[in-house]
C-alpha cells in the first residue's frame, strides 16, 4: 500500500531465489521475474533481474521513484548492507542499497528484513488483517521472521528484530551457519529437515519429497516434520509470550508441507502458550504465497 499512484519496484533477496516486480497500490506484483539465487557474480545477476522486472512491467527507468528491498538476514538497514547466511559471496556484507542506487540514482531505496516485509504484507493484505501485533515467520531454505507491532514494522537496532530463526530450541546442539548452536533453523528449515531425515535412513533429497513421504506415512519423514513442527511451535510460543502479540503468520515454501508439520506446530503452541494474556493467540498460514514478500517490500516505501 503506497500513497502514490506510481508503482514501486520491489526486490526480494532469498536463499533459493531472487524475485523482482513492479508493485501497484493494490499490493499486487506485476509480471514478477524470478531467478535462482546465483552462487557467484551475485550483484550482476541481481542488476539484470531489476532490468528484466522493469521491462516486463512496461515501465521506464526514469519513472521509478522508489525501490523496496526485502532481504534474507542478517541485514543492516542503517548501513544499507545485507549479509544473508545462505549467500556466501555476500556473507561478509554487501552494500545492496548503494548498488541499487547506482542503477536508479533518482529513486528512494528502502531496505528491510524479508520476514518483516512478509509480516507487513500479511497485515495489510493477507491473513493478519485483523491483527495490529504479529510475528511473521518464513520457513524455507532458512528460517526468517519479522515483527509488526502497532501496525508498523519494528526494525530494532540494525533491522533484524523478529529474526526468529535464531531462537534457540530447547535441547538442540546442532551447529548453525550463523556460528551459534541449536537455532530453530538448524532443526526446522527445509534443507535441515531433509538432512536429518537422510541421516536417519530416508533416501529422498528435497523438502517437497519429504512432505510427500510424510503424507504417505513414511515413518522417518513423519518424524522429521514432527521434529520441525515442535521446534517452530516452541519458537512461536516463546515469541508470543515475549511480545504479547495476537497472531503468528507462517509462510515460506517448506510451510506448505501439510498437516504433518502444522499439527505439531499448533499442538506445541497450545502446550506452551498458556498465560492468560495469550488466550486467543492464533497461528495461521500466510495467505499471499511466495510473492507476499514483494508486496511487503513495496509497502515499506510508505512506512519509511
Amino acid at each position: 500500500m503506497t500513497t502514490s499512484t506510481r508503482p514501486v519496484l520491489a526486490l526480494d533477496i532469498g536463499g533459493t531465489k531472487f524475485t523482482a516486480a513492479m508493485v501497484g497500490p493494490d499490493g499486487r506484483p506485476q509480471n514478477p521475474v524470478v531467478v535462482p539465487t546465483p552462487t557467484e557474480n551475485v550483484w550482476a545477476a541481481c542488476e539484470e533481474l531489476l532490468l528484466q522486472a522493469v521491462s516486463a512491467a512496461g515501465v521506464e527507468f526514469d519513472d521509478i521513484e522508489a525501490v523496496g528491498i526485502a532481504s534474507a538476514g542478517p541485514v543492516d538497514v542503517v548501513a544499507g548492507t545485507v549479509g544473508p547466511i545462505n549467500i556466501a559471496e555476500w556473507y561478509e556484507g554487501f552494500a545492496l542499497v548503494d548498488a541499487v542506487r547506482s542503477v536508479l540514482p533518482h529513486a528512494t531505496v528502502t531496505l528491510a528484513l524479508d520476514g518483516a516485509c512478509a509480516a507487513l504484507a500479511e497485515h495489510r493484505f493477507g491473513a493478519a488483517q485483523h491483527a495490529e501485533n504479529l510475528l511473521g515467520m518464513v520457513v524455507s531454505t532458512g528460517i526468517g521472521g519479522g515483527l509488526v507491532l502497532g501496525g508498523r514494522i519494528v526494525s530494532g537496532r540494525s533491522g533484524n528484530a523478529g529474526h526468529v530463526g535464531h531462537i534457540v530450541v530447547p535441547g538442540s546442539i546442532e551447529p548453525c551457519t550463523c556460528g551459534g548452536v541449536g537455532c530453530v533453523e538448524t532443526v526446522a528449515s527445509g534443507p535441515n529437515s531433509v538432512r536429518w531425515a537422510r541421516e536417519n535412513g530416508w533416501t529422498g533429497t528435497t523438502g517437497i519429497e519429504l512432505a510427500a513421504a510424510a503424507r504417505d506415512a513414511e515413518p522417518v519423514a513423519v518424524a522429521a516434520l514432527q521434529r520441525a513442527g515442535v521446534a517452530i511451535g516452541q519458537a512461536v510460543a516463546s515469541a508470543a509470550a515475549l511480545l504479547d502479540i495476537e497472531t503468528a503468520v507462517i509462510g515460506g515454501g517448506f510451510s506448505a508441507a501439510g498437516p504433518a508439520l502444522w499439527n505439531p506446530i499448533r499442538e506445541t503452541v497450545a502446550l506452551h502458550a498458556r498465560l492468560d494474556f495469550l488466550r486467543g493467540f492464533t497461528v495461521v498460514p500466510a495467505a499471499l504465497g511466495a510473492l507476499g514478500t514483494l508486496t511487503g517490500a513495496a509497502a515499506l516505501v510508505t512506512d519509511a
